[in-house]
């Protein structure tokens, strides 16, 4: 007798994917835009993302499903609504690395699964760690003896690296002012106005006032002799920055050390500086040796830099590197016991992956210094490529410097009709991410678009982005204008001499006069 069975919908061995319930059903998601007709209690004038994150969106969006859907079904889903992503090869605003080697690919796979925080259990990674550290400290000229070992920790970006390194000024800082029996309750940092978010947001967490240096026309970074005024004896440090988000460019970090040298000896304040060198970090070594901007000048005290950056590994993984051991307040470092083995900690965060540190160490030994050296130089000759592409259409105006992070920052010669937002969201048409914004005050009023060149943007790329940006001008030629027509010039109006002023006065009166005798009661 043969047996036979109907096969039920859940019974998912024989169908695909695509045939089966689940791609038929919605899955929890947020809701992209409020919408009046919703049921949640939506105030339009009063949201903001605050409301959004602790109130939630439309009723039900955010509940997990109650059963439970295959393996295979929850895969396809989640991958079809992630190419609606864009290509990180053509993110062009990003300065993260987007493309590693599979080899490191394999190794960042075999070590998805380990916490890094869990250092006896991981000894060999957490050696790799520290070998970073010691060879990065080197490539900073570090003052280090021959088995001295370098003072730096990991961290998950140089967002945190900033932090720890903001901390252990102020603690410096307020440990000195404790000491001279002086207020330490007001301290402060000099930047420019150029700085990364992540430095605002060091001074409000851990309530450091934030003085500026403001930029302008034509000088898009922090001008070191006004920054040195803004230093006083509540100064925590002057932040310098190696390579600008904004256009790529060093700051002088050798004429704010000297500048200050000159201060603190007039001062005895002892003012120190930080270099931030996320973006510049792994740049300046390799293209610009002689370039005085690290442990080489006395004053700087402690670097980060982005190892997910021209570090060339993928986002997650930072570093900051202090001069000596007493530029890190020992009271800083935590000791725990209770993972198998007592071990020091430093960090905001406490467990972490360890592929990104791996990932680290394969670079390092993976390229060398020749190797990091023939990159650099391939980013800033395809940099070079597209400025001089874009030089010939006529129609832009470069705003970056050709010495620094290899990018291109370019504004429009001819706003009267379209600006650069215009250009940046047609571009998406073509598939390329480009930036469009606005420079920080004092300089606000000019509008840049900025192309970043990461290892894997070849000169291929860069001739196609030219031909792509000419397609975009011609047919923003073709479009009527999108942008408001200028205001009409504002009269002259001549200024009256002190005579006039008078005449006009006392006509004024005798107006007035003349307007009460009339009316009055004769």
């Amino acid at each position: 007798m043969v047996l036979s069975k109907a096969v039920s919908e859940s019974d998912m061995s024989v169908h695909s994917t695509f045939a089966s319930r689940y791609v038929r059903s919605s899955l929890p998601r947020q809701a992209p835009i409020h919408s009046p007709l919703c049921s949640c209690s939506w105030d339009r004038t009063r949201y903001s993302l605050a409301s959004a994150l602790t109130a939630g969106a439309c009723a039900g969006t955010y509940r997990m499903p109650e059963n439970s859907i295959p393996k295979e079904a929850a895969y396809q889903i989640i991958n079809d609504e992630l190419m609606l992503d864009g290509n990180p090869r053509l993110n062009l605003a990003s300065f993260v690395t987007t493309w590693m080697e599979p080899e490191c690919d394999k190794l960042i796979m075999a070590a998805i699964n380990k916490n890094y925080v869990d250092m006896d259990e991981y000894p060999v990674t957490t050696e790799l760690q520290n070998r970073c550290v010691n060879m990065i400290a080197h490539l900073f000229n570090a003052p280090l003896g021959e088995s001295e070992t370098a003072v730096g920790v990991g961290t998950v970006g140089s967002s945190e690296a900033i932090m720890l390194a903001g901390l252990a000024f102020k603690r410096r800082w307020q440990n000195k002012r404790r000491a001279e029996g002086k207020p330490f309750d007001k301290p402060n940092i000099v930047t420019g106005a150029n700085v990364q978010v992540c430095w605002e947001k060091f001074a409000r967490y851990f309530e450091v006032e934030l003085r500026e240096v403001k930029l302008r026309d034509g000088y898009y970074v922090m001008d070191p002799e006004k920054a040195v005024e803004m230093v006083d004896e509540n100064t925590i440090c002057v932040a310098a920055i190696l390579g600008s988000t904004l256009n790529g460019e060093f700051e002088d970090v050798k004429l704010l050390n000297d500048l200050l040298e000159v201060k603190n000896g007039e001062t005895g304040w002892g003012t120190p500086i930080h270099v931030d060198a996320a973006s510049g970090g792994f740049i300046a070594p390799f293209l610009y040796p002689e370039l005085e901007w690290d442990f080489r000048l006395p004053q700087v005290k402690s670097i980060n830099v982005s190892g997910h950056k021209y570090g060339l590994v993928y986002a997650g993984i930072g570093w900051c590197i202090w001069r000596n051991k007493e530029d890190l307040p020992e009271e800083l470092i935590f000791r725990i016991n209770y993972l198998g083995a007592d071990q020091p900690t430093f960090t905001l965060n406490f467990s972490k992956g360890s592929s990104q540190v791996i990932a680290q160490y394969y670079q390092l030994i993976r390229h060398g210094f020749e190797g990091y050296r023939n990159i650099m130089e391939n980013c800033h000759e395809n940099a070079m490529v597209l400025k001089e592409g874009l030089e010939r259409t006529g129609r832009f105006d470069i705003v970056s410097k050709d010495d620094g992070v290899p990018l291109v920052a370019f504004s429009l010669k001819d706003r009267s009709r379209h600006d650069e937002f215009e250009i940046s969201d047609m571009l998406r048409r073509f598939g390329w991410i480009v930036p469009a914004y606005t420079m920080p005050p004092d300089a606000q009023h000019v509008t840049v678009l900025r192309v970043v060149i990461r290892e894997e943007f070849s000169r291929t790329l860069a001739e196609r982005l030219v031909l792509d940006i000419e397609k975009v001008m011609y047919q923003l030629d073709a479009l009527p204008s999108r942008l408001p027509p200028p205001l009409p010039p504002a009269p002259l109006v001549r200024k009256k001499s002190e005579l006039e002023t008078q005449r006009s006065v006392s006509e004024a009166w005798k107006k007035f006069v003349l307007a009460k005798e009339t009316n009055g009661v004769c």
